[in-house]
């Protein structure tokens, strides 16, 4: 029986390692031991970022949400805790949303708020 080499199969993967690494500085898109390592390493980072993206988001909504409240004369923390007494369930994307585009809506939102506490 003839042996199995596996040369298709071999260029296909390192074929696939250079084409994510085009672009790499130096011979980190040429080597493919050197891809290879940016490549993971590059993955790492974006695993990461995807969870980043979030937290980075998150904290953009609360300060927005945050600088609105300030000038209807309260803080974030005493806004969320009277929109939660009055029933108001809104995310914060939503929340800073209103806050930069619809100022009028937000000021009725902090006056509920104020109202329920």
């Amino acid at each position: 029986m003839a042996r199995v080499k596996g040369a298709m199969m071999t260029r296909k993967r390192r074929k696939k390692i250079l084409g994510f690494a085009k672009g790499y500085w130096g011979s980190k898109s040429n080597h493919f031991k050197m891809a290879n390592q940016a490549v993971m390493k590059s993955g790492v980072y974006a695993y990461a970022g995807r969870k980043r993206k979030k937290r980075d988001f998150r904290q953009l909504w609360i300060a927005r949400i945050n600088a609105a409240c300030k000038l209807n004369g309260m803080n974030y923390s005493t806004f969320m805790h009277g929109l939660k007494l009055a029933g108001i369930d809104m995310n914060r994307k939503m929340l800073s949303e209103l806050a930069i585009h619809d100022a009028e809506a937000f000021t009725a939102l902090t006056e509920t708020a104020k109202a329920a506490l």
